[in-house]
């Protein structure tokens, strides 16, 4: 058994010395630098200035650990579990990319430990082409000059809010700890085709809608499930060296009934405040909700659309989000809708922009019920600020701090753990990503 394990040891050693001989830490082409460099990066862009000269391999990770002090308290007759102050399980990402060809790469990200599992596993990945000189020199150059293609099993591009989300432990791009209420977030199979003429983007794209996909026909139904579709289209333009003003709509549609409620639920690494509203039962038994602190619609079937402003002018920074969804199943299944609005509004100063403090505000209301149910149940109202600050101690390591305050209210609410809940306290969070 030693033997067995210092043989791995020696080969996963040389591996990584080999990569680490291999590797170009540049940025790829058409790529997204994971550093503070790639802050407000959205949409790769139809420009690079990275010459291609062969096949380079690029591995990277991401590390974040939380200090938390957050209180809650609700009205739930059987009470909330005690929250102390310590520091969360640290969280760890592993990076694979590779530069297959000119204008041609491929990435694959792995979960090295997450608050929800305890093993590492596949996040998902993708192949992205901006060129197609592999076929010929300059094939359809007049093309490619506008029109990027992107397969993969990877999460989708639904909004613009999922480029400044911390994904497990890549925290790099999230100005504060937490993500939205309603996180827009999924993983599946999927082809996006993008066209950027000039300041202009469109997208469409198609999914199967699945977290884990499966041939199997009319899985958990008695019909097979129709193709989901998503799409974007926008406006992003530097209008000056101090002005960058942009505008995007999303749209999304999972119309079969087992392919939908992935939207809200598709991260599986859990989210960022630990405990949070988790309650005890009748029995005294704790709850172990991994995605505390966010709202899931829970449409089995849905469509969603979402609005995305965003405005920086010198070291003034502001994003928004007006987002909508709505249930859109069958007589005896999930209806109703939610609305949410999330306003960012940030300062960025230093030499670098190292330093930056802001606010944000974010909100969820609405309600649902089945249509077989009768009377609609009365709403609910989620309502959240955020204040805090960050200091990039180099352009791969931040160091952020925040105050969180949330409550919930509606006759929604009534009868659960959620009853005039509320929860605030700070958050101090490290992230380390190359």
């Amino acid at each position: 058994m030693k033997t067995s394990i210092k043989i791995i040891l020696t080969a996963v050693f040389v591996g990584f010395a080999w990569v680490g001989f291999a590797q170009d830490n540049r940025t790829f082409q058409y790529d997204r630098p994971v550093s503070q460099d790639g802050l407000n990066v959205f949409e790769t862009s139809k420009t690079t200035d990275v010459e291609y000269d062969g096949f380079k391999v690029r591995v990277g990770g991401d590390f974040a650990l939380q200090y938390q002090a957050i209180s809650h308290e609700s009205d739930w007759q059987y009470g909330l579990i005690e929250l102390g102050k310590n520091i969360n399980l640290p969280t760890a990402n592993l990076s694979i990319d590779a530069q297959l060809a000119k204008g041609v790469r491929v990435h694959l990200k792995t979960y090295l430990s997450s608050r929800h599992h305890n093993e590492a596993w596949v996040k998902g990945g993708y192949l992205q082409i901006d060129r197609l000189d592999f076929i010929k020199e300059d094939f359809l150059s007049g093309l490619m000059d506008i029109v990027t293609i992107r397969v993969g099993m990877d999460d989708i591009n639904y909004g613009d809010a999922h480029f400044r989300r911390s994904d497990n432990a890549m925290a790099l791009y999230n100005p504060f700890v937490g993500n939205y209420i309603m996180d827009a977030f999924t993983t599946e199979p999927y082809i996006e085709i993008y066209f950027k003429p000039g300041d202009l983007i469109f997208m469409a794209a198609i999914s199967n809608g699945y977290l884990n996909p499966t041939v199997q026909y009319g899985a958990n139904t008695d019909v097979d499930n129709p193709i989901t579709f998503y799409a974007k289209a926008g406006w992003d333009s530097q209008m000056s060296d101090d002005l960058r003003l942009r505008l995007t709509g999303s749209f999304y549609t999972a119309p079969g009934y087992n392919n939908g409620n992935h939207l809200y639920a598709g991260d599986r690494t859990g989210a960022r405040y630990y405990g949070v509203m988790d309650y005890l039962d009748a029995s005294s038994v704790a709850s172990a909700n991994f995605r505390s602190g966010r709202f899931n619609p829970g449409f089995a079937s849905e469509t969603a659309f979402q609005i995305n402003p965003f405005v920086k002018f010198q070291g003034l920074e502001f994003f928004g989000i007006f987002e909508q969804t709505m249930g859109t199943g069958a007589e005896d299944q999930e209806k109703g809708s939610y609305t949410q609005l999330g306003a960012e509004a940030l300062y960025r100063f230093g030499s670098m922009e190292q330093v930056y403090f802001g606010v944000r505000y974010n909100s969820v209301a609405g309600h649902s019920y089945y249509a077989t149910g009768g009377t609609e149940p009365e709403g609910i109202n989620i309502n959240r600020i955020n204040v805090g600050g960050g200091w990039f101690i180099t352009k791969n390591t931040l160091l952020k701090v925040e105050y969180v305050t949330n409550s919930y209210s509606g006759d929604g609410f009534i009868g659960s753990p959620y009853e005039n809940g509320k929860f605030s306290g700070l958050d101090i969070e490290a992230v380390i990503s190359f």
